[in-house]
């Protein structure tokens, strides 16, 4: 039983570590979603000698005279270009003009007027995530440390489970907030940001990850929680029906060699056994045992 226990209560705190490790991995990482944007190209202003796919060049070298005519070559979707971009609670970054790096801004700033404060519910709701599965883990290994005793522990170990629930709920919420504060965005947003296609990323499906972490963890302390109740519960009522039976056979002052029938508590349910399928009408001597006979057999 202590084997068991021992299991599941580090099966538990492995589960939380693991939840706590991704929750702070997604919320640390802006790829949550990513995309391409659809923007035309700019005009191109460095030497005509550097071949540059990603901008329009012009027929004529003089680009500030304004009487020239400019013919740009350029047509249909050749005209435009493809920026990738990914986004996160914090931060939205685009690649550059020249596709090697990225700009990135505030997510606040791109989402609509009306939707910021379900962006701030968002975050906060990560926050105290994160937070309480912190604390639960650290009341999971406090509970491990022997020093407590078995009452202690289940405090401990209740504490625990509750905190992890709590954190998982929370973490549930934040996530279909981002996702709704996002669609909207897309929707919504700023003209210079909408993108033309996006998915979820790799990060989206940390966070996601890290919430069934969270619930198995719960379940796991919640299961530990009750089943040491029970084996508890069980213990105990197994040495107050040996206290009775003892008291019992003391009252009838019972000599002290016939003791051992009250040792080990499977006699007590062999005798009940052996009293229903056997047609004798008492389990023991009735001259010695009638009335405990009456109240246990």
């Amino acid at each position: 039983m202590g084997i068991q226990r021992a299991q599941r209560a580090s099966l538990a705190l492995t589960l939380n570590y693991v939840a706590f490790a991704l929750a702070v991995s997604a919320v640390t990482t802006n790829y949550w979603c990513e995309g391409t944007r659809k923007v035309v190209k700019p005009f191109c202003m460095g030497p005509v000698k550097v071949k540059q796919t990603y901008c329009i060049r012009f027929n004529s070298s003089n680009i500030n005279d304004t009487r020239l005519v400019q013919y740009i070559y350029e047509t249909g979707e050749e005209k435009f270009l493809m920026r990738k971009f990914h986004a996160g609670i914090w931060f939205s970054c685009e690649q550059t003009v020249d596709l090697i790096g990225f700009n990135c801004r505030s997510f606040l700033e791109i989402a609509p007027d009306h939707e910021r404060g379900v962006l701030w519910l968002c975050i906060v709701a990560e926050c105290l995530y994160i937070a309480l599965l912190f604390t639960s883990g650290a009341l999971m290994v406090i509970e491990m440390c022997p020093c407590f005793n078995l009452i202690n522990r289940l405090k401990l170990n209740a504490f625990a489970a509750l905190c992890t629930a709590l954190s998982g709920l929370f973490g549930m919420v934040a996530h279909m907030m981002f996702t709704t504060a996002f669609q909207l965005a897309v929707q919504m947003g700023p003209e210079d940001w909408r993108p033309k296609t996006w998915d979820y990323s790799w990060s989206y499906l940390l966070a996601w990850g890290s919430f069934g972490t969270c619930m198995g963890s719960a379940v796991t302390a919640l299961n530990h929680y009750t089943k040491t109740i029970i084996e508890f519960k069980f213990k105990r009522r197994t040495i107050e029906k040996n206290q009775r039976i003892k008291q019992k056979i003391l009252e009838l002052d019972v000599p002290e060699d016939l003791w051992y029938i009250t040792s080990v508590q499977e006699q007590a349910d062999q005798h009940t056994a052996l009293y229903v399928n056997s047609s004798e009408p008492s389990c023991f001597n009735p001259t010695i045992l009638d009335n405990w006979d009456r109240e246990y057999c």
